[in-house]
């Protein structure tokens, strides 16, 4: 019934077929991957990025580093 319409277990196309339809759907996976890590690395940039005053007065209120240290860096910034 079919015979004239399709050739085989795998219509027209044969194995050209099945294999672009596995091609493509390896290409759609591939730019899904792609756009997320790109708009996670978007995020993770805006949200991280500390300036050095920050980062500073985090060592500070650590005690990794004492008054006269702080004053003197943070007079190194300003500059």
């Amino acid at each position: 019934m079919f015979g004239r319409f399709c050739s085989g277990l795998y219509g027209p196309y044969g194995w050209g077929g099945v294999g672009m339809g596995i091609f493509m759907v390896i290409v759609a996976v591939l730019v899904v991957v792609v756009l997320v890590r790109l708009l996670d690395t978007n995020r993770n940039k805006s949200s991280s990025a500390e300036t050095a005053l920050e980062i500073l007065e985090k060592r500070y209120a650590k005690g990794e580093i004492t008054k006269d240290e702080f004053d003197k860096i943070k007079s190194d910034l300003a500059k």
